[in-house]
């Protein structure tokens, strides 16, 4: 079976940006764009290896940063050259014993925001073509400009024009031919998918649909935007779960389960029983109140004496008051912000020493209100947007000692506590808790951390496939 080797190339220098240093050392999110972009390659599970393609400049910064990170799968740190093409040609010759079987995938470091799906589907689309380029459709009018009279030349067809990302993919011993062809001299080419085209004109390239999210980091505003969008970006989806094998080798694996007596916490519960994972549920209903700091602490120390380890912690517990502010009592608003969020707290400061004995994994719910309030359960959507950011933020605190932290945001939800607040709602609007429940657990598992993980009624059919695949229909 041949080799999936992914190529960054980190060899700009920042000019168009402004900086005084190079883009890729950006920060964004509490890491360098660098880090971003190699993390979505080390995690990647078809990856075999990285080679990093550097500016001279900034090669011992990118070891460095290599080191700090444990990125194994970087296996060299190669120099570039002036030119893109200059920077390929290194990693080619770095690849010179390869197979030219070889799957290479070749991505611009400085876009950070890639799907780790996109990956997955060039290596696939390299079973069938010898060259692959990422690329979404054109969006705006593309007009053919003559640049010295700065006139329209010709306003083309816009469906035949996709914009191209990166990354792109090849067989290796393809791009070998292609570049003995450019280095003649002949032809000329600004991206390696450019050079295939003009020196093999009998090779055939696919293309593979990238993302409007998958920006390249070339101007100023590029950055507060890519800001943005790590803000409310999930780097794990429920379409890049990790092998469900995973989920059968989870025996001896302890759950603690808060505010597990009904909806999503019961089926996360019913489910982890099925697959294995030792589970405790910790709710009123036997005597622990989230907002209680003390009585957490006591039911966690309890756990660690008998099981011996906690490997997950999953906080379900919440209350949703569907009433205007200027009618609630005040202790119907302390209620609702100290098992909303004081509760939130207490939980991740209990759970953190024995996260951080097992490298374990933190999981929330946040809700689609946490985007914007909504009437009537303003105390409701605030905290569940404070989540959001405690979960981001503690992502980057608890990095070092290897703890993830995550939260789910399902759309709308058939549970108890919606029932209670909304009665009675038409079939098929809303999601199935099992689903989010399966969801949530294949989120623990994943490795990720410090994202909002989307639900919705879409992964429905997707969620009931894995139910068949994993045999816990029944």
């Amino acid at each position: 079976m041949s080799k999936q080797i992914a190529v960054i190339l980190a060899g700009g220098v920042g000019s168009r940006m402004g900086l005084n240093y190079p883009k890729q050392f950006s920060k964004i999110a509490g890491a360098t764009v660098f880090e971003h972009t190699v993390r979505i390659f080390q995690k990647h599970e078809q990856i075999d290896e990285i080679i990093v393609v550097a500016e001279r400049q900034s090669y011992h910064k990118l070891e460095n940063l290599v080191a700090k990170n444990h990125f194994s799968k970087v296996s060299k740190i190669v120099f570039g050259g002036t030119e893109r093409t200059d920077s390929t040609l290194s990693a080619l010759k770095a690849l010179e014993d390869e197979s030219p079987d070889t799957k290479l995938i070749i991505h611009d470091a400085v876009r950070p925001l890639l799907a780790t799906h996109i990956i997955s589907d060039c290596i696939a689309k390299l079973d069938s073509y010898n060259a692959v380029d990422v690329a979404i459709p054109a969006t705006d009018t593309i007009v053919h400009v003559d640049t010295h009279t700065q006139e329209i030349i010709n306003i083309p067809k816009r469906a035949e024009y996709y914009q191209g990302q990166t990354p792109q993919a090849f067989r290796l011993g393809t791009l070998r031919q292609a570049y003995d062809v450019y280095l003649q001299g002949e032809v000329q080419g600004t991206c390696d998918c450019g050079i295939v085209l003009k020196t093999l004109p009998d090779e055939k390239i696919a293309i593979v649909q990238g993302s409007e999210t998958n920006i390249k980091l070339t101007r100023p505003v590029d950055l507060f935007i890519a800001d943005k969008l790590f803000q409310g970006r999930s780097h794990f989806s429920l379409r890049n779960t990790p092998s469900l094998q995973h989920l059968t080798h989870l025996d001896g694996y302890v759950m603690v389960i808060i505010g597990g007596s009904y909806g999503i916490g019961k089926d996360i519960i019913d489910i982890a029983n099925k697959i294995n994972i030792k589970t405790y549920n910790l709710s009123r209903s036997n005597g622990v109140n989230v907002a209680d700091i003390e009585a957490l602490r006591f039911a966690f120390e309890q756990i660690y004496q008998e099981a011996g380890r906690i490997d997950f912690v999953v906080n379900s517990a919440a209350i949703l008051t569907h009433k205007a502010l200027a009618l609630m009592t005040y202790e119907e608003v302390m209620e609702s912000i100290n098992v909303n969020y004081v509760g939130m707290v207490n939980s991740a400061i209990v759970a953190y020493p024995y996260l951080r004995e097992t490298k374990g994994s933190f999981l929330s719910f946040t809700s689609s209100s946490y985007t914007r309030g909504r009437p009537f359960y303003s105390l409701y959507s605030s905290t569940k947007s404070a989540i959001v950011n405690f979960t981001q933020a503690l992502s980057e605190e608890w990095l070092p000692d290897g703890i993830q932290i995550n939260c789910i945001n399902p759309e709308r939800t058939k549970t108890p506590m919606r029932t209670r607040a909304f009665g009675i709602e038409p079939d098929g609007t809303l999601l199935n808790s099992k689903t989010v429940a399966l969801a949530s657990i294949l989120t623990l598992i994943s490795g990720e951390t410090g994202n909002v993980v989307d639900v919705t009624l879409q992964d429905e059919s997707y969620v009931h496939g894995l139910f068949d695949e994993l045999g816990l229909n029944d």
